[in-house]
């Protein structure tokens, strides 16, 4: 059993209620963090029992169950994963790397506030879409894609080489069909590529890099149901929209159409935001 100490002055005391695992929850977690992307550019590459153990801690952290300020000792987690101390070492190292931990000598391993954290890390973006607190982080993550992508639109329009704007218009008539015949895993995938490409087509560095939180959003919205059954006509056509404009070079209306298809999403999304937070309001 993991003992946590709160108090950083009294490290002999032990609060064992913050320190009793729920295995049918870290099982429950796991298993929804399996449905997720696993290999996110950018995320951590431990393999094996290292990556579970990792899994593990971080959707820990994240889910709250490792409160900020709490301490645990390498020997603790030792026997509750029952694995042996590199393996420890090795998933704690990964998450001081994210803001998630850091280690004091002498005291342990102290969990830190969320405002330390890197957010943007794709590890953790899975852990917190994985935890209760899934709601507000696709919230948070579709309110970043709001501000960045139709913006990402208009400079793909004044930027996009000619191959990549007929790729845009090929991916927009595929994921019109794969929406017309309900293949649900075929249209993320096509959504995925359609919206990673705007961002690469935008000509901006930085905006290419956060096609990894778009692809976490599109999958964390299908794995919890925050889809409609079947896609909008009027999505559909936005996107077939976005492709055209960027292909003629109309940067305002590439603009305008993918910001009506970010207020689309905050539509299908706004009524589950609305019931709150909890797991249970947010899965199927």
């Amino acid at each position: 059993m993991i003992c946590l100490m709160t108090d950083l002055a009294k490290t002999d005391l032990v609060n064992t209620d913050l320190v009793k695992t729920d295995l049918v929850k870290a099982t429950d977690q796991l298993d929804a963090l399996a449905a997720l992307p696993a290999t996110l550019e950018g995320s951590a590459t431990l393999t094996g029992l290292h990556a579970r153990v990792l899994d593990l801690l971080g959707l820990a952290v994240c889910a709250g169950d490792l409160p900020s300020g709490s301490v645990v000792r390498i020997e603790q987690l030792q026997e509750r994963y029952d694995v042996s101390r590199s393996v420890v070492r090795e998933a704690i190292r990964v998450l001081a790397s994210m803001g998630l931990v850091a280690s004091r000598r002498r005291v342990g391993i102290q969990v830190q506030p969320e405002a330390r954290w890197n957010l943007y890390d794709p590890q953790v973006i899975r852990w917190r879409l994985a935890s209760p607190a899934r709601v507000a982080q696709l919230r948070s993550l579709t309110e970043l894609r709001t501000a960045v992508e139709p913006e990402a639109a208009r400079l793909a329009a004044l930027r996009a080489p000619l191959a990549d704007a007929s790729e845009l218009m090929g991916l927009a008539g595929k994921l019109w069909a794969a929406g017309q015949a309900d293949d649900a895993e075929t249209f993320l995938t096509l959504d995925i590529a359609f919206h990673r490409l705007v961002l690469s087509s935008s000509g901006n560095e930085m905006f290419a890099k956060l096609s990894t939180l778009v692809e976490a959003v599109l999958a964390g919205r299908t794995q919890y149901g925050l889809m409609p059954r079947r896609p909008h006509k009027e999505a559909l056509q936005l996107h077939v929209d976005v492709a055209s404009a960027i292909q003629r070079g109309h940067s305002d209306a590439a603009h305008d159409a993918m910001l009506r298809i970010m207020a689309r999403a905050f539509e299908e999304m706004s009524s589950i935001w609305e019931q709150g937070s909890t797991a249970d309001q947010v899965t199927r």
